[in-house]
């Protein structure tokens, strides 16, 4: 369990391929100089843009995790050696929950319509497939690429949703939403909330 607060920037070391076959997947070596890996062991979760993944071996300033062809193919920004990622340690019973319960399952991919300065914060607009659009809602809560964020407003289309998410400068300089352009690709995760409450109104 995560709260969507970036504790860290790490970037893609080493992307080094699991095997031969087409389903393999690959072993990543992040460097994580600014996130204190003192208090991490082996086995422990680290979301890395907004994935959990378990961490199989470390050093002083890196780590490495698995990372599945399924989990590959349904995010972005996993698999490119050199890439910056967001980073965040999972969430221990008396931290804070300084942002919001994520569980850093990605739910499916967005695409950047909008990103530009508004005085002196950005403007962040993103179309989502319609099954994640039914699960935004305004002042309502998203995970993009790990970080959490805060719905502005929802605007409904026949087959996908944009939304809109008003981005502090401080958040876009400490994660790697700084570097989002028009069409980008971004993991998003619904409010776990929400998923609970679908289920509740639906079931039988």
């Amino acid at each position: 369990m995560f709260t969507g607060i970036v504790t860290a920037l790490g970037r893609i070391e080493k992307v080094t391929p699991l095997g031969q076959e087409p389903e393999a997947g690959v072993r990543l070596t992040v460097n994580a100089s600014g996130l204190d890996l003192a208090d991490v062991e082996l086995g422990d979760s680290i979301a890395i843009q907004g994935a959990c993944m378990t961490v199989i071996q470390k050093s002083a300033n890196a780590f490495d995790v698995d990372v599945s062809r399924e989990s590959l193919n349904k995010t972005v920004g996993l698999g490119n050696a050199g890439a910056d990622v967001n980073l965040e340690k999972a969430l221990r019973a008396h931290d804070r929950l300084g942002g919001h319960l994520v569980s850093g399952h990605v739910d499916g991919l967005g695409v950047v319509s909008k990103f530009e300065r508004v005085g002196e914060s950005h403007e962040l607009r993103i179309v989502a497939p319609k099954e994640i659009g039914k699960y935004l809602a305004y002042k309502g809560s998203v995970t993009v690429n790990g970080v959490s964020l805060t719905v502005n407003a929802v605007n409904d289309g026949a087959a996908s949703c944009e939304f809109s998410i008003n981005l502090i400068p401080h958040t876009v300089e400490v994660t790697t939403l700084k570097a989002f352009t028009k069409g980008a690709k971004v993991n998003l995760e619904i409010d776990l909330i929400a998923r609970y409450v679908e289920r509740m109104m639906n079931a039988k």
